[in-house]
């Protein structure tokens, strides 16, 4: 397809009219200045000759074998830059995620964030108005001084175990520190892991977007392990640099089912605790309320050392409550109120807190032993002999542990002593073999120590989970007709067991002077005696 231009004249100049062409393989058109614009195409006489058939079957391998190679040119330098882009983008993609696990261990954690406990900042709140005896060695773990071991705090719920390791935290600006809450599931654990980490388990990773089976198809456990492994990897390179031990801190280990998942769990943390506490790279930090981790812990435990939090005594908990009212409410109390206190909420801190912020202290003090008492009743309270007989595993919990509530109490009036002036409440207590003994169960003690009516220390004794839960052990004990309701349940109880054990067999269509014997086996099929009835004719009157 070609175009000309041709420039028309006036009839006038050229003296005639030039008739216009009328070919079918042509067409015309003018513009705004009088210019005629032909597109011409190909007719007849343009056709391009015809080749020879000899030209037409010789085969052109020349421009075929260029266009093979400048293809398997294309493709093989397309598969160069995938291949070198997706191998650039996966060293970077692990070196940006120790490079994220690193910077979690800077100055600053969200543990303190949420706790208010910033740098700096005077901590008025009643978890940190009472310096224990155990908080210099706590300072002295999170700071990194105290190397070569891991530990496990244990004592009851709210002895300012988790007071303790924030104000720690405080202390260094959570440097080199990373602290979460653990929980019973165990995806919420590696979730809070990977947080507290800032590890995301390569869910970030952009080869899902190809769907390629990543790394984060399998279990949470496995997920765990991964993350340790990168955390050990961050710490190896930090000991490089001659940087103190990483720390890390696990709250609430007592929230760990003690099931198979939970016991690999625990198996897995104390593996690498042993192992980087041995090298120096890593201390971690196990707090729980619970004894049974402990008695988990013991069985492997070479570098462990154990940090008991028991409640404080008598002399110190009166002055740091006078203290506070002093500070904080500007009020002299006597120390007659100060001993009522006491004398009510011992030295749990979590009690001392609410006392001290309470107006009326001696009024807080009741609604804390009315709480107590009815936590323990509505938890564990027997129903006598009339009891149905569809309640009979939960009134084996209860009925277990009001036996156990009343030997407490019965022990207590063998004691020489109960209370001392400067050391405050002696609860009596005994070790954790007699009470399962006293029980007749093994199993239940466990859960008593988890829903904070008994507790276990680090010695395995018994006693009440706190002052108040003593207090309510007594006035149950010392209800009217007490002992008698707890022994119509306990018959009652062997009954129901007696009858669910026996089994009764009916014979029909006896015959008269018939005899029937019955062949008692053992579980080998041995003969271990015999049985032999007759039937006599009735007498007639």
């Amino acid at each position: 397809m070609f175009s000309y231009t041709v420039v028309r004249r006036s009839a006038a100049v050229l003296g005639r009219s030039r008739p216009r062409p009328k070919t079918p393989w042509h067409t015309s058109s003018f513009n705004s200045i009088g210019t005629r614009r032909f597109m011409v195409g190909s007719g007849p006489q343009d056709a391009p000759e015809e080749e020879s058939p000899k030209a037409q079957s010789r085969p052109d391998w020349k421009s075929t074998i260029l266009k093979m190679l400048e293809t398997a040119g294309a493709t093989l330098a397309s598969i160069a830059v995938l291949g070198l882009a997706g191998y650039s983008y996966h060293k970077y993609y692990k070196y940006l995620v120790l490079n994220k696990i690193d910077h979690a261990f800077d100055p600053g954690d969200p543990a303190l964030d949420v706790a208010g406990a910033s740098p700096g900042k005077e901590d008025e709140d009643a978890e940190h108005w009472i310096v224990r005896d155990e908080q210099h060695k706590i300072d002295r773990i999170v700071s990194g001084d105290l190397k070569g071991h891991y530990y496990l705090l244990i004592g009851e719920k709210g002895t300012g175990k988790t007071s303790m390791l924030l104000n720690a935290m405080r202390k260094v600006n959570a440097k080199r520190v990373a602290m979460f809450e653990a929980h019973a599931d165990l995806e919420i654990f590696r979730i809070r892991l990977g947080k507290a980490l800032d590890f995301e388990f390569h869910e970030d990773y952009i080869g899902s977007l190809f769907s390629i089976r990543g790394p984060r198809d399998t279990t949470a456990l496995l997920d765990i392990e991964r993350a340790l492994n990168k955390l050990e990897k961050v710490a190896l390179q930090r000991r490089t640099k001659g940087d103190s031990p990483l720390i890390v801190v696990i709250n609430s280990t007592h929230l760990i089912r003690d099931d198979e998942d939970g016991r690999d769990l625990l198996e897995l943390m104390q593996q690498r605790a042993e192992q980087w506490a041995a090298s120096n790279l890593v201390t971690m930090i196990f707090n729980s309320d619970d004894y049974w981790v402990y008695e988990r812990f013991k069985r492997y435990a070479t570098r462990m050392e154990l940090v008991p939090v028991p409640d404080l005594s008598k002399q110190k908990a009166m002055k740091a409550l006078q203290k506070y009212r002093k500070r904080y409410h500007g009020e002299e109390v006597p120390s007659e109120i100060l001993t009522q206190v006491y004398n009510q909420v011992g030295g749990r801190l979590s009690f001392l807190n609410r006392v001290a912020k309470s107006p009326d202290m001696l009024q807080t003090c009741k609604d804390i032993c009315t709480a107590e008492k009815s936590w323990l009743l509505n938890r564990c309270w027997i129903l006598g002999g009339e009891m149905d007989d569809d309640v009979m595993d939960e009134q084996k919990y209860s009925s277990a542990a009001m036996v156990l509530a009343k030997a407490l109490v019965d022990c207590e009036k063998d004691m020489d002593k109960i209370y001392d002036d400067e050391h405050g409440h002696i609860l009596p207590q005994m070790p954790l073999h007699k009470a399962r003994q006293v029980m007749t169960r093994a199993d239940f003690i466990q859960s008593y120590d988890h829903d904070n009516i008994f507790t276990i220390d680090s010695k395995a004794m018994v006693r009440a989970d706190s002052v108040p839960m003593q207090n309510a052990f007594r006035e149950v004990c010392a209800e009217p007709g007490f002992d008698e309701h707890l022994e119509q349940t306990l018959t009652r109880i062997g009954d129901i067991e007696s009858l669910g054990r026996t089994r009764e067999l009916t014979i029909k269509d006896l015959w008269d002077q018939g005899k029937y014997r019955v062949v008692v086996r053992d579980n080998r099929g041995r003969e271990s005696g015999t049985v032999e009835f007759s039937v006599k004719e009735k007498e007639e009157e």
